[in-house]
């Protein structure tokens, strides 16, 4: 059983403490905005906030998480994830949309710790969100767009 914060609201989950984060939030808290993609953390399509840092829920236990704050797409908000949700829609990111979440999620974490992140910055901190469809010329784009409407 595990006890956490889930987007503002107290959540117990009795569940194993070796069952996934993600089927914690997905099957017992009917919140599917997170996707399952590989299940081995590799493809970035669970991404999810754990404490204000970006983590893949298929492979983080409920063990692990007791007592935490977890932010999913369903709420995430702020300056960083407004004008990054914005910038998705103005570039036309999403294609398919599978790895969609997962992507917004790593880059409003991004800007929430670098503002005016360079190429290789989001290159390095997208690196973990695969796109079968790659859109990564204009998720770029997008979080450029995103960062410049932050300036001001």
């Amino acid at each position: 059983m595990a006890t956490f914060t889930v987007n503002g609201q107290d959540v117990t989950v009795d569940m194993t403490d070796d069952t996934p984060l993600l089927w914690a939030l997905r099957d017992r808290l009917n919140m599917t905005g997170t996707k399952f993609g590989c299940g081995v953390a590799q493809c970035g399509a669970c991404t999810v906030m754990v404490d204000g840092s970006p983590r893949r829920s298929c492979v983080t236990p409920l063990g692990s998480i007791d007592g935490a704050e977890i932010e999913t797409i369903e709420a995430v908000e702020g300056p960083e994830a407004q004008a990054v949700q914005e910038a998705w829609v103005d570039i036309a990111v999403p294609q398919c949309g599978w790895c969609q979440s997962g992507q917004i999620m790593s880059a409003t974490a991004l800007l929430r710790l670098n503002p005016t992140p360079t190429d290789e910055d989001i290159d390095r901190a997208l690196a973990g969100n695969l796109c079968r469809c790659a859109t990564y010329v204009r998720i770029r784009k997008a979080i450029h767009a995103a960062a410049k409407s932050l300036e001001g």
